[in-house]
């Protein structure tokens, strides 16, 4: 038996920033793992130009799966890019692994869980640095944690959770700590991703006050870049309500414990 080939996944992006940040955590696992460590998605990368990419085209995971079965390689770990249970790992990539079974029937897939695990605060500890680095010293202020959004109620349990974690660790230097998402399916049975960032802005007393928008977002791209979806959403909201002043925090990928969390889901991959 050969031995496993690591793939970090993430979701996609067409943006080249969101491969070139996987491929640098992939690079930083790698060495910290002393494995091999691939970096692919699931989904969208494969469509930006190699010419953006250094020259080295992004890769999607089902066929770049493919074409190491074919060379040879059975084994692999999954680690997942992915705070919680998305539907991007539990339908979408669990589907396309049973058409891959029914090609390459040797195939051998270990998929560690996501970062999130119960009782682990580390992820909440990277989102305090980050929020910290943004505070004045003059006052307390209010902390918006924005996600995406997600048609997956356990995926926004998961925001939940950190933003009372945040709350926490940040303790009297902030007035208040409230989750929120980007954007949502417009369905009631998703009301649960409530509030959104656009509207908590909206409300008082966040329209009249200095707010750190804390991102819940791995890697740079279209929602999550300097000139994304999130920072957008922040622009119009200040210049709807001149008391309104936001300012984001950089993205949970940057901070370096994000690597010792990506170890610890490789060694609790199931067997």
């Amino acid at each position: 038996m050969s031995q496993p080939l690591t793939f970090l996944v993430d979701n996609g992006s067409l943006e080249p920033a969101a491969t070139l940040a996987l491929r640098e955590l992939a690079a930083k696992l790698d060495r910290r793992l002393v494995l091999p460590v691939e970096p692919v998605s699931l989904l969208h990368s494969s469509g930006i130009d190699a010419k953006l990419l250094g020259g080295q085209p992004a890769e999607i995971l089902i066929p770049a799966l493919a074409q190491r079965l074919g060379a040879g390689q059975n084994e692999f770990v999954l680690l997942p890019l992915f705070f919680g249970p998305s539907e991007a790992l539990t339908v979408y990539l669990a589907e396309n692994l049973a058409r891959l079974r029914k090609k390459y029937p040797a195939l051998l897939v270990r998929i560690a869980p996501p970062l999130h695990a119960p009782g682990d605060l580390r992820l909440s500890r990277i989102l305090a640095d980050l929020v910290r680095a943004e505070l004045d010293a003059a006052s307390a202020e209010r902390v918006a944690l924005v996600d995406h959004g997600s048609p997956v109620a356990a995926v926004t349990t998961v925001r939940d959770e950190l933003a009372r974690q945040l709350a926490a660790q940040l303790g009297s230097r902030i007035a208040l700590v409230s989750p929120c998402s980007m954007e949502r399916r417009p369905e009631p049975a998703y009301d649960f991703n409530e509030p959104l960032l656009a509207g908590l802005l909206a409300t008082a007393p966040w329209s009249g006050s200095r707010v750190i928008v804390a991102m819940q977002f791995l890697l740079p791209g279209r929602h999550a870049g300097p000139a994304g979806d999130v920072a957008r959403i922040c622009r119009q909201a200040e210049a709807a309500r001149p008391h309104l002043h936001t300012r984001m925090t950089g993205l949970v990928g940057s901070h370096p414990l994000l690597v010792d969390i990506l170890a610890d889901r490789w060694q609790q991959a199931p067997l």
